[in-house]
C-alpha cells in the first residue's frame, strides 16, 4: 500500500497537500444558511527516506463542537486507526498522522472555526471569516458552533437528497447530559435562530420558522418526547408571544390538547396576525373533523402572510378535503413560487484516489456494488420531468396530485377549463377586442382624444384585480409574486416543457412510447395504445405572469385581458399540468400492460431499476398499494440502492408490521453502515421502530430480533436503535 488509510473512516486523498483547506476557505462566502458538514484535513508521514507526506480529508458530523480540545480529541483518535504497509491498524512504526486541521462552521456569525492539531505538539483555535482573516475565537462563538453543528447533524441525518463522497456521520447526542447542553444551548440562541435560515418553502425566516426550530421538533417529536421541548417552549413564550404556536403543537404531541387549547386562545389576544399559531389551530380543528373552522382560520393565514407559499398550499389542502376543486385549482394557481435553493456543500475537487474501507459483517448482506442489466431502464421512465422537482415546485406539484387522485383527470381538466383561461379563448377574446377597437378608432375625434391605446390601458386598469395571483382567493389580500421577482427560472425547481400550438389534439398512438417488457405483442400494444389513447392531453392555457416568450402572450396583453369568471393561469403550473401528464400516460401504459400480462397468465417482468422509478411514480400519484407492490419487485433484482428498502420500512412500520419492518430495517442499516452512517438517532430506522415501540412495546421487538437469528455484530447493531429508547426513556421501552 503506497499509502496509509484508516480502519473505518473514509477518505479523499489530496493532489496537493492543504487543497480542501483553500478550496473551503473560497467558498466560505457561498454559504447561505446551515453550511456543509464538517471538514477533517489530515496529514500524514513515515521516517523512511524519500517518503513523500500524503494528505487526506473527509467530511463528518454529530462530533462535539464546544470546544477545540473535543474537536483535537476527534483528530487524536484517528492517529489509533491508521492501517500501515504491514496492515496492522495501530500507531505502528510505518505511517503516522503528522497534524491535522478540523473545520466547522458557525451558521450564527457566519464565520469557520479551525482547530489545529501537530502531533506531536499544540492545538491552536481560530475563526476565519469570509474574507478569509484569521480572528480569536471567544466563548459565545464556540456555543454558537456547537449549536450549528448539533443542527447539521440532525437535520442532515437522513436527508436522502444530500449526499457526499466520504461523508461519516456520528451520534450527535448520546446521554441525557449531552441532551441538556443542546437545550440549553438552543435557549441561549432561540433568539438568533432566524439567522441559520429554513426550509425552501418558507420564504422569510422567522423566530419560529427556521432550521433551529425545527431541528428541535425533529429530535424530540421522532420519539414522542413533546415534554422537553414543551419545557423550553414555556419559558420562552413568556418572552416571546409568537413562540405559543411551538408549545401548543408540543402539547397536541404530548395528547395535552385541553392545555394547548388554552395556550392558542391566549396566545391570539396577543399575537392575531401569527399565520405559524392560526396554523397549529387549523391543524387540530381539522384533526377533530372541523374543516369549515380549520378552513376560515386558514383563510386568515393567508391574509397574514400572503407571501409565503405554506399559507397557500394550507388553504389548497383544505379546499380539496372540502371537495371545493375549483376553489382549490384557484388556490393553488395563487402560491407565490420560489427558487430552489438547496442544502451547502463543498466544492468537488479532483481527488488523487479515495478509500472508501468496508464496514464490517453487516454489510455483507447487500449485492455486489456493481452496475448490471438491472441498473438500466427505459427511456421514457428515465426522461420523467416529475423526479427533478424541488421545493415548492415539489410541494405544489403533491396538491396537484392529490386533485388528480380525488376525481380523475378528465375531472381535473374541466375544472381546469371552467376556471382558468384556455389559449383558444384567450385568442379569440383578444381578436373580437382587437375588432371593436378598430371600428372604434374610425370614429376617432380631430383633437385625437380617443385612442386605441387610450382604450386598452382604460380596459387594464378595469382589470387589474383579475390577475390570476391575487385573485384566487377573493377575501386574501394582495399578494406579490415572488416567482415575477425570481425571473422563474425552471432550472431552479421544474423542467420546462414547451408545448406546440397542435398539443390540443388528442394523443394518438404513434405518440405514445412503445412498450418495452419482454417483447410485448401485438395484442399488449393494442391494449396500451387505448389505454393511453383515453387519457386527454391538456390543451394549453393562456399564460398569466411567465418569462417564457414563446409560450404565452406577454404580460401586458395579459393585463390587457381578462374574463369575469375567470382567470389566467400561471406559467409554472401549465407547466406542472403537462409533468402530472406525462406521469399518468407512462402509469396508464404500465397499469394496462400488467392488467394484459396478468390475464394471459404470463410474468411480467422489468429491471430493477426500472421496478423502482415504478414504485416512486406509483407514491407521486398516491397508488400506495401498487408503489408497494412495485418496489417489492424490485427487491427481486441485483440492483444496489437502498431506496426500495427505505420506502417500504415507512410503509411496514405504519402497518404495524414487526416481522417486516425489522426485515427490511436490517438491510436499510446494512446501506447506511455502507455509507459510513454510524448514527443510531435520529434516523429512519429508529422513528419506525419507536412507531412500533408505541404500539407493541420495545421488549417484544427486541425478543423477535433475537428469534431471527442473526449474526452477532448485526443483532448488536440493530439492538442499539433501541438501546436509545432505553437510555433517554422513549415511550414504549419498558414493555
Amino acid at each position: 500500500m503506497a499509502d496509509a488509510s484508516f480502519k473505518d473512516v473514509p477518505e479523499i486523498f489530496e493532489i496537493e497537500v492543504g487543497e480542501s483547506l483553500t478550496a473551503r476557505t473560497e467558498c466560505l462566502s457561498t454559504f447561505r444558511e446551515l453550511g456543509p458538514p464538517d471538514l477533517c484535513h489530515v496529514v500524514k508521514s513515515t521516517s523512511r527516506a524519500g517518503q513523500r507526506d500524503t494528505a487526506s480529508y473527509h467530511y463528518v458530523s454529530g462530533v462535539d463542537a464546544s470546544s477545540s480540545a473535543s474537536l483535537a480529541a476527534y483528530i487524536n483518535s484517528l492517529t489509533y486507526a491508521i492501517e500501515d504497509d504491514a496492515g496492522w491498524f495501530t500507531k505502528g512504526s510505518g505511517w503516522k498522522v503528522r497534524n491535522g486541521c478540523y473545520c466547522c462552521f458557525n451558521a450564527f456569525s457566519r464565520v469557520d472555526v479551525r482547530v489545529d492539531v501537530k502531533i506531536p505538539g499544540g492545538v491552536h483555535a481560530y475563526v476565519v471569516d469570509l474574507r478569509g482573516d484569521r480572528h480569536e475565537a471567544t466563548p459565545e462563538i464556540w456555543q454558537e458552533t456547537y449549536l450549528s453543528a448539533l443542527l447539521r447533524a440532525i437535520l442532515y441525518a437522513d436527508d436522502p437528497s444530500y449526499w457526499l463522497e466520504a461523508y461519516r456521520k456520528l451520534d450527535p447526542i448520546t446521554t441525557p447530559e449531552g441532551e441538556l447542553r443542546f437545550l440549553q444551548a438552543a435557549e441561549a440562541l432561540f433568539h438568533k435562530g432566524w439567522q441559520v435560515g429554513s426550509d425552501p418553502e418558507i420564504q422569510v425566516a422567522t423566530v419560529v420558522s427556521n432550521h433551529l426550530t425545527n431541528a428541535i421538533m425533529k429530535y424530540f417529536g421522532d420519539s414522542g418526547r413533546y415534554n422537553h421541548p414543551a419545557n423550553l417552549f414555556e419559558k420562552l413564550s413568556a418572552k416571546e408571544p409568537e413562540v405559543s404556536s411551538l408549545l401548543a403543537k408540543a402539547y397536541i404531541g404530548m395528547n395535552e390538547e385541553v392545555k394547548a387549547v388554552q395556550i392558542m386562545a391566549a396566545a391570539m389576544k396577543q399575537t392575531p396576525q401569527s399565520y405559524t399559531l392560526l396554523h397549529v389551530q387549523s391543524d387540530f380543528l381539522r384533526s377533530k373533523g372541523n374543516f369549515d373552522w380549520a378552513l376560515k382560520l386558514a383563510r386568515q393565514a393567508v391574509n397574514c402572510a400572503p407571501s409565503e407559499f405554506v399559507t397557500w398550499e394550507k388553504l389548497t389542502e383544505l379546499y380539496i378535503e372540502l371537495a371545493q376543486y375549483d376553489s382549490a385549482l384557484l388556490t393553488l394557481n395563487s402560491c407565490p413560487m420560489f427558487t430552489y435553493n438547496g442544502r451547502d456543500a463543498h466544492r468537488n475537487l479532483p481527488a488523487a484516489r479515495i478509500h472508501l474501507p468496508p464496514k464490517g459483517q453487516i454489510v455483507d448482506i447487500l449485492p455486489i456494488r456493481t452496475k448490471t442489466e438491472d441498473d438500466e431502464a427505459d427511456p421514457a421512465l428515465l426522461r420523467l420531468p416529475a423526479p427533478g422537482l424541488r421545493g415548492t415546485w415539489a410541494r405544489a406539484y403533491t396538491l396537484l396530485t392529490r386533485l388528480v387522485a380525488k376525481i380523475g383527470w378528465d375531472e381535473l381538466l374541466k375544472t381546469r377549463s371552467a376556471v382558468f383561461v384556455m389559449e383558444e379563448e384567450y385568442r379569440m377574446q383578444k381578436a373580437q377586442t382587437e375588432n371593436i377597437a378598430s371600428s372604434s378608432s374610425t370614429a376617432i375625434h380631430e383633437d385625437g382624444s380617443a385612442t386605441l391605446e387610450g382604450h386598452m390601458s382604460n380596459l387594464s386598469t378595469k382589470d387589474a384585480d383579475d390577475n390570476a395571483s391575487t385573485k384566487g382567493v377573493r377575501s386574501a389580500t394582495h399578494s406579490p409574486n415572488p416567482s415575477q421577482v425570481n425571473g422563474l427560472d425552471m432550472p431552479n425547481g421544474i423542467p420546462t416543457i414547451r408545448i406546440s400550438t397542435e398539443s390540443q389534439r388528442e394523443t394518438k398512438p404513434e405518440d405514445v412510447d412503445e412498450p418495452q417488457a419482454n417483447g410485448v405483442h401485438d395484442a399488449a400494444e393494442s391494449s396500451t395504445h387505448a389505454a393511453t389513447s383515453s387519457l386527454e392531453k391538456p390543451i394549453q392555457a393562456a399564460a398569466g405572469e411567465g418569462n417564457d416568450e414563446t409560450s404565452g402572450p406577454s404580460p401586458s396583453q395579459s393585463e390587457a385581458f381578462s374574463f369575469s369568471n375567470k382567470r389566467l393561469c400561471e406559467r409554472w403550473l401549465d407547466n406542472l399540468f403537462m409533468v402530472l401528464y406525462e406521469d399518468l400516460r407512462v402509469w396508464t401504459i404500465f397499469r394496462a400492460e400488467v392488467a394484459h400480462f396478468k390475464t394471459q397468465h404470463v410474468a411480467y417482468r422489468k429491471t430493477g431499476m426500472e421496478w423502482e422509478i415504478l414504485g416512486e411514480l406509483g407514491l407521486r400519484l398516491q397508488h400506495k398499494e401498487e408503489a408497494k407492490e412495485a418496489f417489492q419487485r424490485c427487491l427481486d433484482s441485483t440492483r444496489y440502492s437502498a431506496k426500495p428498502w427505505i420506502k417500504l420500512l415507512d410503509t411496514y412500520a405504519e402497518e404495524g408490521d414487526i416481522q417486516r419492518t425489522l426485515q427490511v430495517a436490517i438491510r436499510v442499516a446494512a446501506y447506511q453502515y455502507g455509507e459510513y452512517t454510524e448514527m443510531t438517532y435520529p434516523t429512519q430506522i429508529t422513528r419506525c421502530l419507536f412507531k412500533l415501540g408505541q404500539i407493541h412495546g420495545h421488549e417484544k421487538i427486541r425478543y423477535t430480533l433475537l428469534s431471527m437469528g442473526l449474526p452477532d455484530p448485526v443483532l448488536k447493531i440493530m439492538e442499539g436503535y433501541l438501546a436509545y429508547g432505553t437510555t433517554f426513556k422513549v415511550e414504549g421501552y419498558n414493555f
